[in-house]
Formats: C-alpha cells, sequence, structure tokens
C-alpha cells in the first residue's frame, strides 16, 4: 500500500482502515515507512493483525540501524516487534533522496498486488504501480475528488487499466484471497446509524473539500456558529482540515 505524503484526512483513514480490514484477513501490509499514507497502512496493519502473525513490512531507504523520518521512530519499533524492517542498504546508511525511488521495486516486488490510497501525478507512488505492472502484479486504486490534486494520480492509473476500489473487500477478491469471505459482513448486519446532523452541515459538507466562505453560503450560518460547529465535528473525527482553509467530510472507507 502507497500514497501521498500529504494526503487529505479521508486518505489517511482510508488507508488506516484498508490496512486494518486486509490485516484481519491474513494478509501482511507491505508499504514504506515514510509520512502520510505509508505510515497510516503500518498503524492499520498493526492494529488489525491477529496476535502471532507478521502485521506488516516495512521497505526503508536507509541502513537498518536508521530511522526515517524521526517521527516514526516509535511505529518503527513496533513494526520490528510485530513484523518486518527490510533493507538492502549497508549499515549508516543515510536518508539519500536517491535510495527511496529505488526501494520502491522491493515493495512492488513482495506484494502480491499494489494499491495506491492517493497520488499527486509526480508521486513516487507511480513509480511503484509501473513497477508492479512490470512484475506482473495486480495495481488497485481509491478514486477520489475531481478537486483534489492528490487523486490526479489514482484517476490517471484507473484510466490506464487499474482496478478502481471502494473496498478492502474489492481487493480481495480480486487477488481471490481465501479470508475474502470471511472479511464480508454478515447479511443480518444492520447499517450504522448516521450521524447527528441537526443544522444540515454535515449535508451542506457533501464529499469534496469546501471553504468556509461556500459552507456559510449553503448553510446560512454566521461565522462564529459554523467555526464553532466545524470544531465539535472535527473533534468527533466527522470532519477534516486541510491546507487554503478548505473542510472535508471524513466517511467510512
Amino acid at each position: 500500500m502507497v500514497g501521498s505524503r500529504n494526503p487529505t484526512p479521508q486518505g489517511a483513514q482510508n488507508a488506516r482502515q484498508f490496512a486494518r480490514a486486509f490485516a484481519g484477513g491474513g494478509i501482511t501490509v507491505v508499504s514504506g515507512l515514510a509520512l502520510g499514507v505509508d505510515g497510516a497502512a503500518h498503524e492499520g496493519a498493526l492494529e488489525g493483525a491477529p496476535a502471532g502473525g507478521i502485521a506488516t513490512i516495512a521497505v526503508i531507504g536507509t541502513g537498518i540501524d536508521r530511522v526515517y523520518p524521526r517521527q516514526h521512530r516509535e511505529l518503527a519499533h513496533r513494526i520490528a516487534r510485530q513484523g518486518l524492517i527490510v533493507s538492502e542498504y549497508p549499515l549508516g546508511t543515510p536518508p539519500l533522496a536517491g535510495n527511496f525511488p529505488k526501494r520502491n521495486r522491493l515493495i512492488a516486488g513482495l506484494s502480491q498486488g499494489t494499491l495506491v490510497v492517493e497520488a499527486a501525478l509526480q508521486s513516487g507512488s507511480l513509480i511503484t504501480a509501473r513497477l508492479a505492472v512490470e512484475q506482473g502484479k495486480e495495481v488497485f486504486a481509491i478514486p477520489g475528488s475531481i478537486h483534489s490534486p492528490q487523486s490526479r494520480g489514482c484517476h490517471a492509473l484507473i484510466r490506464q487499466g487499474a482496478k478502481l476500489v471502494e473496498t478492502a473487500q474489492d481487493v480481495l477478491e480480486e487477488l481471490r484471497w481465501p479470508g475474502a469471505v470471511a472479511l464480508a459482513a454478515p447479511p443480518s448486519a444492520a447499517p450504522a446509524a448516521p450521524a447527528p446532523d441537526p443544522d444540515g452541515l454535515l449535508a451542506a459538507l457533501g464529499a469534496d473539500p469546501v471553504s468556509l466562505d461556500a459552507l456559510q453560503a449553503r448553510t446560512g450560518l454566521d461565522t462564529p456558529t459554523l467555526q464553532a460547529r466545524l470544531l465539535e465535528l472535527e473533534l468527533d473525527g466527522l470532519v477534516g482540515r486541510l491546507p487554503g482553509g478548505l473542510f472535508q467530510r471524513l466517511g467510512q472507507a
């Protein structure tokens, strides 16, 4: 699983939830320990893996005695306990820019398929997807907003033949993974109750990133009330704050 180092809140949530579902179905999640989607994928896999299993593999671009980025030091230690950290570089190798694109071939090579969660058109994740195709592996992509630069790489992959996926189940079925049936929701499972939306703000947010001014026009709420409500929804995990003063409703993967 690969994707942007600067994902939207929804993209990071998707990565974590997909990885949790894969690990729960017995799949080891391979990624690159980078910021953003990689880190979220490792976190989700660690959360979902059964005890004693190899939850996730981190393929790194430094010596195995180095952790890059430093923010992932604790995460790397957890992966070492519940998974594997793999490097082709000698001990002590620092984080050199050229090493990271090279390690992408190992991420693709260790995987049965590559899922791209979010990616700009010039993203290194597209290099991993290309390498996966060259190795005869499946490539999957999660679509996103047509207004988000972080979705354009995924949309380009889908136009080129990558499998469009909306749930982890889509990937497992395409790979004919034995655990696919086990991950399916039972027929009698009741749908989750919708979040309370007394002032219609969640409905006004829609699925695409939106500005404060646009929300004010849609809802008629005054600025202080709107800002307070957005903060409440953000704290409840229902809304994410994006660069540029934009907001995005967070859904379930």
